[in-house]
């Protein structure tokens, strides 16, 4: 039996069989960021934007239910309504998960709404644009797997325009989707590494940001199956090549009027930062840590944050905790032009909802606070010896898994943000994380060790 319509689901439901929609999906992300959902003809439009979608959480991975427990409903947000470009019968809906008829506490969706709903009561909108990296690589007959394209091969292979051009087919596809959802793609590359690839487009509201990186990794993955590739989202797939970051670019708007409030050109530090935008960065700063254990949230992430170890001489990744002005090798960079701040820790597994939920509240931690970053580092931090940096009061981020984890537990922001069941689940699936990997047994131990002694 149908549900009954509103005014506005019906006017959503007309306007998708006018595009040729058949079927709605309902979406939600687990602990990793994740999608999950159920299809709905759409003829039971309303029935589905009412709840009707119910998923066991026991049955998945990272999303912290009982065997025993009532079954979370998804609940669509209608301003998500995204047809699937290269599947245009279908229509994505991102949702919220809810148990018995409210927002269920250990939803990363809702742990975001909730921090944003905090920044609006102080006046603000969370601005935030996310840059993707990420690799397209196909396999070899002997199981090996490597770039796209055989000219893909220079030692440094940042901005090569051969290789760019052998990926056009699926690169051109995948910027006219972005393009025909209204993301305005303003610039794509190869990245530093071999088969590694950059698309930049239009920032938004953090809640909407979240939403279509969500939805970039469904689509890059779809077209990549359709040529015969596959996409990889892990940070740092060759260790002898630079890792895929997921740069959050951020800033605070006056909730009325829209205006910027990280811009100011007469900053006499020169970063044309307001403030209020150094206050939030000292906030970042104070529980970058923390931070990074959900920016960062995988065994390999750590083994992108290195000081040097690319072939292109610096990892470009950050490792100290500091910020600067267009200098990359700070945590936090204020670009040229001013007015937004960049956190370059971020990699392309990060889950941004949870990432955004707690990069914001440390932020507004600062502002409320009203701390102050000191001045900015316009020098190569990498140049620096780790005594010099002792000396400067500048601390490392997390080296490891374990010791982002360690810090993550350690900083009461953490359950503030994430809630007491999403908080403890977080901190037991990573370390669990982290011993698998720690007890494994590797082919370079192997190698070294097993005829060493």
């Amino acid at each position: 039996m149908a549900h009954p319509l509103t005014p506005e689901i019906e006017a959503l439901k007309s306007s998708l069989e006018h595009k040729g929609v058949k079927y709605a999906l309902a979406s939600y992300v687990d602990i990793h960021g994740m999608g999950k959902a159920k299809m709905v003809p759409l003829a039971h439009l309303g029935q589905m934007m009412a709840g009707s979608e119910l998923f066991t959480g026991a049955a998945l991975d990272g999303v912290p239910q009982e065997i025993s427990d009532e079954e979370v409903a998804a609940m669509p947000d209608p301003a998500s309504a995204t047809v699937l470009p290269w599947k245009p019968e279908v229509a994505w809906f991102a949702s919220d998960l809810y148990l018995k008829g409210q927002p269920f506490e250990a939803c990363c969706r809702t742990i975001l709404k909730q921090m944003l709903a905090k920044a609006a009561a102080m006046g603000f909108t969370f601005n935030l644009g996310i840059e993707t990296e990420f690799f397209m690589l196909k396999e070899n007959a002997d199981g090996s797997f490597g770039p796209v394209s055989d000219r893909d091969h220079l030692a440094k292979p940042c901005y090569d325009l051969p290789s760019l051009l052998d990926n056009a087919p699926w690169l051109s596809e995948l910027v006219e989707y972005m393009n025909q959802l209204g993301w305005d793609v303003y610039s794509f590359d190869h990245e530093d590494a071999n088969g590694q690839f950059e698309t930049d487009f239009a920032y938004s509201d953090a809640l909407t940001m979240a939403d279509r990186l969500t939805f970039f990794r469904l689509m890059v993955k779809e077209i990549a199956r359709k040529y015969g590739y596959f996409a990889s989202f892990m940070p740092k797939p060759f260790g002898d090549r630079t890792g895929s970051g997921a740069h959050y670019n951020m800033s605070l708007a006056d909730i009325q009027t829209g205006q910027n409030l990280f811009e100011d050109p007469d900053d006499p530090r020169g970063c044309k930062l307001s403030k209020l935008g150094y206050q939030f960065i000292a906030g970042v700063l104070r529980h970058a840590k923390a931070i990074c254990a959900v920016t960062c949230p995988t065994v390999n992430s750590y083994k992108r944050l290195l000081r040097q170890g690319s072939m292109s001489g610096f990892t470009w990744a950050p490792v100290y905790i500091c910020y600067g002005n267009n200098n990359r090798t700070n945590m936090l960079r204020i670009p040229l032009a001013g007015g937004r701040v960049e956190c370059r820790a971020a990699d392309i597994a990060t889950n941004p909802y949870l990432g955004a939920a707690m990069i914001l509240a440390a932020g507004l931690e600062g502002i409320a606070e009203g701390i102050d970053p000191g001045d900015p580092h316009t020098e190569n931090m990498y140049n620096y010896s780790l005594a010099d940096l002792q000396a400067m009061g500048i601390d490392m981020l997390p080296r490891t898994l374990q010791e982002a984890i360690d810090a993550f537990e350690a900083d009461s922001l953490s359950q503030a943000v994430m809630g007491p069941l999403m908080y403890q689940t977080y901190i037991d699936f990573r370390r669990r994380e982290w011993e698998e990997y720690h007890t494994h047994i590797s082919d370079w131990e192997i190698k070294r060790y097993l005829k060493f002694f």
